[in-house]
């Protein structure tokens, strides 16, 4: 699963983008020179490897996050969570994720709130076990909204605060919401 999430990640990335209006600086396959950097790399961001990428994709944005370990309940969440993560950072999917989830649990009738704190452990695991199970067969596709709805208010808010942003908006939102 996760090779395909970052093949396509990466395909849609591109190469090598230096966008004036991107805070992030030089990219290549959408790892930013400042990651590259802090993960090793010391090279031109125009030469960083493909297969660089894909090891920083897949330990800073799929299992250092526990986004597998969402997959083995909700395999449709943890792709969404780890592209989200990709383009907003980790933490932040996981908050979209806890808020969900305590915005779904019936006034904690179902599980405790959790505590937005943007690590997946073993509270916000135990919470979506019981909201999958509680809730049944469309409990994915409903969270799964729920996330996006988030992410796609992010967006708009950054293209509203920094009007920069909005060179970037209709992509987020054509690309990463649905």
């Amino acid at each position: 699963m996760i090779d395909d999430l970052i093949d396509a990640v990466i395909d849609r990335e591109g190469g090598y983008v230096n966008h004036s209006a991107d805070r992030g600086g030089a990219t290549r396959y959408g790892i930013t020179e400042a990651v590259a950097r802090a993960n090793g790399y010391a090279g031109d961001m125009r030469h960083f490897a493909r297969p660089a990428a894909a090891a920083i994709y897949r330990r800073l944005y799929w299992q250092r996050p526990a986004f597998d370990r969402i997959a083995q309940h909700a395999p449709r969440l943890a792709a969404e969570l780890f592209d989200t993560g990709v383009n907003m950072g980790p933490e932040v999917a996981a908050r979209f994720l806890q808020r969900a989830l305590n915005a779904l649990n019936r006034g904690a009738r179902d599980y405790p709130d959790l505590a937005c704190d943007g690590r997946v452990g073993a509270q916000t695991l135990d919470a979506l076990a019981g909201f999958l199970a509680t809730r049944g067969a469309a409990a994915e596709t409903v969270l799964l909204r729920a996330v996006e709805t988030l992410q796609g208010e992010r967006y708009l808010t950054l293209a509203e605060r920094r009007p920069a942003n909005e060179a970037f908006l209709y992509g987020w939102l054509a690309q990463r919401i649905g």
